[in-house]
């Protein structure tokens, strides 16, 4: 073990060393571009560092924990023979190092000072200084920053095109970025512009940009006050020739036009296009192609161009995203074309472009199996529809069977083999499909309901076990897309066990209530809702510009059994449930209600450096008809998104030890979760991460059970049972997803019997825990 230890602080050492002479592969007379500072003058206003270091052309080499310059270390480990496939192959995965180039400064230079004029400072002064040390030929690079006081909006006035453009605008000022003592900034210039310019095409001008909103700025010398004049100019002469349409004109949409089987290649007129079958729904026409695969109805329920309304650009959107989630169509686009005038409005042609996608499709998988020399092979087919009923319902469909011969004395046994047959099916409609809704409101949440069912029959030596399972629920994102809702008005587990060995039960648990519960007969039926938040900005106007800090909000909670008890109750009433309780079917079933909540925070400091905390709380707390939680209701310990100082499963409940055998892990779960995490995350080289983190949590059990002793949870002394676990983890980011690998140490343990403190005293074989996963823990 020490000399792997060795082995291992020499590799990191060597390495190290590699980076301090960090000038190995800079070419002479040159030298390396070491640190790069920014500094403001003391009579300046605060400035954002990481953004104007976005106007520094030359950034030095990436550093790993502000010091580290790790890739840079790699790319040195490399000898000057290009030729060689180890050198080339170390310069892939390091950096080369940054030689200083004086143009590049001059440029920042010019950079800076623009940027600092964009934000209000219009005069500003920015100088170079450059420490140079010729021994390790490297340089440190200060750019002075002298912006001065900035340049404040004192007062705004407007000039618009005629009055109606004027009494628009104005009745969206409570939406204007530019406001009286505002900085006189270029980026929220162009922000109003942008937001008035939303505005208008909300508001019936389809033709309206940005380009006839103007500012002028009058300045006093010897003063920051500025008058600023936003003015909306008329259009632009007709003799120009730079404009189809009156650009200061309110439109409305007079036809909307839907085109099923578009072809993007044809390049005929839209308005001569032939159908095969015309059909004309609710002010609607649609052209429909051989096949009328989507109902007329389905169409005019995601459409919100509305034919005689007014041109919204908000409605065009709305459009887009709704139909984007029928799963049948492949391409969307829409079109407007000018059709004329009445009195001063325009008129619009909506057409409505659609390209359908394959309907349906198969796949077919095949594996072998090899469980200590028993041998066994599984097939399973797939089926999916995406248009069962011609609304863009998508059919899933699954059923897969799987066998293994067993060997060794099966006596007594009701079967030789293993077997097991399932079937999974499932149904999504576009839609909020619900009795006793009005359409309007349907139409304005865009929900996704999803029904699904399941069926699994085993085959064991021991036993014959049944699982099925039924759900539908909804699921919907708001407009702004930062929050999102599930909810399950229903789900139905059932587990069913037609028939065992003698005394099955008995053998596997005779003195362990839980793990006797994962093998009765149970049934469990549920409503759940789940909201998750986030203030991660959407791509807005005024929401433009790099967003540091990043939070989310988790939130689950879920009650079952209560519909059942009470009509239970209704037509059976027992004095004393407790030990003579309700069933369904001759089955006990559950009742309990349970509510999670996670927070999680994650800051950039830069594009390669960042942090991300975590805090989570749990309950679940059985009632009535039940004593227990359902074992997979209820939480666990350690794993790789919990503290990572424990393999999965084998933490509390409170101070629990455990036996670190499988037969265990049933016991190490509880009522009650409490987790805190924090993380430096930071990129390397190639697609590798490093990520270094502390974990502290724990679960408990609402009640004293007998076989979890010291699990309880107690106010007076929770905190004195919270383990804690630190370490380093490897990840692997591919864009789409992310591998991830971490190593975690026990740092304090709350067990009976255990070392209290491992952090002073670690043991490798017994303190630490290696996980795999996918993504990141939060």
């Amino acid at each position: 073990m020490k000399k792997k230890r060795l082995i291992l602080l020499s590799a990191i050492a060597g390495t190290l060393l590699c980076g301090c002479v960090s000038s190995r592969h800079v070419p002479q007379g040159g030298y390396l571009l070491d640190k790069v500072k920014l500094r403001t003058a003391s009579d300046g206003d605060k400035l954002d560092e990481q953004e104007m270091l976005m106007y520094v052309r030359q950034q030095p080499n990436h550093k790993m924990l502000w010091s580290i310059k790790l890739r840079l270390g790699i790319y040195n480990m490399s000898g000057n023979d290009s030729t060689r496939w180890w050198n080339r192959f170390v310069r892939k995965l390091g950096e080369p190092p940054v030689v200083y180039d004086s143009t590049l400064t001059a440029t920042s230079v010019a950079q800076l000072r623009q940027g600092l004029i964009n934000k209000g400072y219009l005069n500003p002064m920015v100088t170079v200084d450059t420490v140079v040390n010729e021994k390790k030929r490297k340089i440190e690079v200060t750019y002075n920053l002298s912006p001065g006081l900035p340049h404040r909006v004192k007062s705004v006035d407007y000039e618009f095109a005629n009055d109606t453009l004027r009494k628009l605008i104005i009745s969206d000022s409570s939406h204007f970025v530019i406001r009286p003592g505002a900085p006189l900034d270029r980026d929220l210039l162009e922000s109003q512009r942008e937001v008035v310019t939303q505005h208008l095409r909300n508001r019936g001008y389809y033709a309206f940009s940005k380009e006839f909103i103007t500012f002028s700025a009058d300045t006093t010398e010897g003063s920051q006050d500025v008058e600023l004049t936003m003015k909306v100019n008329p259009p632009y002469p007709a003799t120009q020739g730079r404009v189809s349409l009156d650009t200061h004109r309110e439109y409305i949409v007079r036809n909307v036009r839907f085109i099923t089987d578009y072809d993007p290649a044809d390049p005929r007129p839209l308005s001569t296009w032939e159908a095969t079958d015309t059909t004309y729904y609710k002010g609607y026409t649609i052209l429909y192609g051989p096949k009328q695969y989507l109902r007329p109805g389905v169409l005019a329920d995601n459409c919100f161009i509305t034919p005689g309304q007014q041109f919204r650009q908000r409605n065009v959107d709305r459009t887009y995203q709704a139909l984007s989630r029928l799963d049948i169509l492949r391409f969307i686009n829409i079109r407007f074309v000018p059709a004329g005038e009445i009195g001063n409005t325009g008129l619009l042609d909506a057409y409505v472009l659609l390209t359908r996608g394959k309907s349906q499709s198969v796949t077919l998988e095949l594996e072998g199996t090899n469980s200590e020399g028993d041998l066994g092979v599984a097939a399973s087919a797939g089926y999916t529809h995406r248009n069962v009923g011609k609304g863009s319902e998508t059919l899933n469909a699954k059923i897969r069977g799987a066998y293994e011969s067993l060997s060794g004395n099966l006596d007594g046994f009701i079967h030789n083999r293993y077997m097991e047959y399932s079937v999974d099916m499932g149904v999504t409609f576009p839609k909020f499909k619900a009795p006793f809704l009005r359409e309007n409101f349907k139409r304005r949440i865009n929900a996704v309901t999803e029904f699904h069912m399941s069926l699994n029959y085993q085959e064991r030596p021991e036993y014959t076990r049944i699982i099925s399972t039924l759900g539908w629920s909804y699921k919907w994102t708001e407009r702004s897309t930062r929050n999102r809702h599930t909810y399950t008005p229903i789900d139905i587990n059932y587990v069913y066990l037609p028939e065992s060995t003698n005394n099955f039960l008995d053998l596997i648990a005779p003195d362990n209530p839980l793990l006797r519960y994962s093998y009765e007969d149970h049934f469990i039926m549920r409503m759940g809702y789940s909201f998750y938040h986030t203030n991660k900005q959407p791509d807005r106007p005024w929401n433009r510009g790099y967003q540091p800090s990043v939070y989310t909000v988790r939130v689950n909670a879920e009650t079952a059994g209560n519909l059942l008890f009470g009509l239970s109750s209704l037509f059976a009433h027992r004095s004393n449930f407790h030990s003579d309780p309700y069933s369904v079917f001759g089955i006990r079933y559950s009742q309990y209600v349970k509510a999670d909540a996670d927070y999680a925070w994650h800051y950039r400091f830069d594009d390669r450096n960042s942090i991300a905390l975590h805090a989570g709380f749990g309950i679940g707390i059985p009632y009535g008809n039940s004593r227990i939680l359902p074992f997979e209701k209820r939480f666990y310990g350690g794993g790789a998104n919990g503290v990572r100082g424990w393999d999965v499963r084998t933490l509390g409940p409170g101070r629990y030890p455990g036996t670190n055998s499988v037969s265990d892990f049933i016991n190490q779960c509880g009522d009650i979760r409490l987790d805190f995490s924090g993380e430096y995350r930071t990129k390397l080289f190639w697609l590798l991460e490093l990520g270094a983190f502390i974990d502290v949590g724990n679960i408990w059990t609402i009640h004293n059970y007998s076989n979890q002793p010291e699990g309880m949870f107690h106010f007076k002394s929770f905190y004195k049972e919270l383990a804690a676990a630190y370490g380093l983890g490897l990840r692997l980011d591919f864009s789409y997803f992310l591998l991830r690998f971490d190593m975690g140490m026990k740092a304090h343990n709350p067990a009976i019997n255990a070392e209290p403190w491992p952090l002073i005293h670690p043991k490798w074989g017994r303190d630490h825990s290696f996980h795999f996963s996918i993504g990141y823990p939060f």
